[in-house]
């Protein structure tokens, strides 16, 4: 399907995104953006008011518009963090594409809990990751007058938002790439961020979601320690004597807000792309349209694979298994070789 700005006559589709690119070039490379979707409604049929969206830029959009990249955050992400993945020769090549690194909702810098004046702390409504793609089509489509991607990418909840994307807007973009992600969470998972979520409501600094303290910040400190990668991993590269100081360290830097976390939590434990389609993840698959580079960690014990497995199967797409010992921080020790892969699946 051709995109809006394809179906102009050339002199109208030049002239358009000239504009768009000169309204975009005025914003200074990566600078933190912000766009206002007004009152913006959920899948659930609840409002988010005074809904914005953060976002950042890089790279130069081409003169047909065909070069976008969407790159949304990972769970408690921030774009800001997100700047080391992009820029030329990086994960998201800004030399290349277009990269639109989005602020997922909840995410503390994006409408959320901690930051909403019309809905604050526990007032603000459950989100979906349904609810996240939404918000970011309109980013793209209302704000950036963007009406076609060349992929969209993201790690861990990032690629839980790319699998969403490839069924949600189908025609939307030309390739995907999961990495670390699940289109449906594993029963596994679910305990996972179900016990942080407990953790931080049994804390005594909880208070019903009105602290003042940020609660259980040393027990879920610990429990990333435990979960982000593996025990040989762990054993490897940390010392008896370093594990105290580490737990401190994490806990003390922690800065995502509770109710967020709570939020973003609840938005991934939701997380299924075939509930549009009766259930059936084969269904789901049949509406997929993008070319897909699933990738996925043998030993993640924080997004386990399956799932995500399981779906590049039904597709028949590109599947990359890491068989590191690095669990979910695959991401990290495996950076080179993913930048490399995804590079050459990007230019096919």
């Amino acid at each position: 399907m051709r995109s809006l700005p394809q179906m102009l006559k050339p002199p109208v589709r030049y002239a358009l995104v000239l504009l768009v690119f000169g309204s975009l070039c005025r914003a200074e490379q990566g600078q933190q953006q912000f766009a206002s979707l007004g009152d913006f409604k959920l899948v659930s049929g609840e409002v988010v008011r005074d809904c914005r969206i953060g976002y950042r830029t890089l790279g130069q959009l081409n003169r047909d518009g065909s070069n976008a990249i969407l790159v949304p955050t990972w769970f408690g992400g921030v774009t800001q963090r997100m700047l080391d993945l992009a820029g030329p020769g990086k994960l998201a090549d800004s030399s290349k594409y277009f990269v639109v690194l989005v602020d997922a909702l909840g995410n503390g810098v994006s409408t959320s809990p901690s930051n909403s004046k019309l809905q604050p702390r526990r007032k603000f409504p459950q989100i979906a990751i349904r609810d996240m793609v939404n918000s970011q089509y309109q980013l793209l489509t209302q704000v950036l007058h963007i009406h076609h991607l060349e992929a969209v990418m993201g790690i861990s909840m990032g690629g839980m938002q790319t699998f969403q994307w490839m069924v949600s807007y189908p025609n939307f973009m030309d390739k995907a790439v999961p990495i670390v992600g699940s289109p449906r969470l594993a029963a596994y998972d679910l305990l996972l961020w179900q016990t942080q979520i407990d953790m931080v409501r049994e804390d005594a600094n909880w208070k019903n979601g009105d602290y003042t303290e940020q609660p259980a910040r040393t027990a879920l400190a610990e429990m990333g320690e435990l979960m982000l990668t593996t025990p040989e991993h762990y054993n490897r590269e940390t010392t008896r004597q370093q594990v105290g100081d580490r737990i401190a360290m994490n806990a003390k830097n922690a800065s995502f807000d509770a109710n967020d976390r709570i939020r973003q939590a609840q938005a991934m434990m939701a997380l299924d792309i075939s509930q549009d389609f009766g259930g059936s993840m084969e269904k789901a698959a049949s509406a997929v349209r993008a070319k897909a580079l699933v990738i996925v960690s043998a030993t993640d014990q924080m997004v386990t694979p399956g799932p995500a497995k399981d779906f590049a199967r039904l597709l028949g797409a590109e599947l990359w298994e890491l068989h590191d010992d690095c669990g979910h921080w695959a991401t990290v020790c495996e950076d080179a070789n993913i930048t490399a892969r995804v590079g050459a699946f990007l230019e096919r």
